[in-house]
């Protein structure tokens, strides 16, 4: 008898910008708004439930629309209630996650534009291709 298996690939369309910087949540948002001139409000946190211990971990999560261009912008906490969003970039403190945006000179400006923020030590893009928790990101 032979066996059938099943492969899942996650779907990657999006762009991951990786963010190292000691502020709270809410102050690199704003930061991040008043700087970039753009609107990043508070939704509600990203449950995903912990392997381990069979717990929801929470993480806090900022969006901002374009609607012209059907563009979505998301700041997520890397660290949770439970833990790492991303186990394998706990250096991280977040991430910039953007959707059906293709305009690469709108995206440089966004990471150059953080950059700028006094108290980000760096922020660059990641591939999400090459991480191994990448379908935490999948939401």
């Amino acid at each position: 008898m032979s066996k059938l298996i099943l492969k899942y690939e996650p779907d990657i369309d999006f762009v991951l910008i990786a963010i190292t910087c000691p502020l709270k949540e809410y102050l690199l948002a704003f930061k991040v708004n008043n700087l970039l001139n753009i609107n990043f409000t508070r939704i509600s946190d990203l449950s995903l439930e912990n392997p381990l211990s069979g717990e929801p971990a929470y993480f806090a999560r900022y969006c901002y629309n374009i609607e012209a261009t059907e563009s979505e912008f998301f700041l997520i906490a890397n660290k949770g209630t439970e833990g790492y969003l991303i186990p394998e970039m706990k250096k991280s403190d977040y991430f910039a996650l953007i959707r059906n945006c293709h305009d690469t000179e709108f995206i440089d400006d966004f990471i150059e534009g953080i950059n700028k923020i006094q108290e980000v030590a760096m922020a660059t893009e990641v591939d999400p291709a090459k991480l191994k928790s990448k379908e935490n990101l999948i939401f």
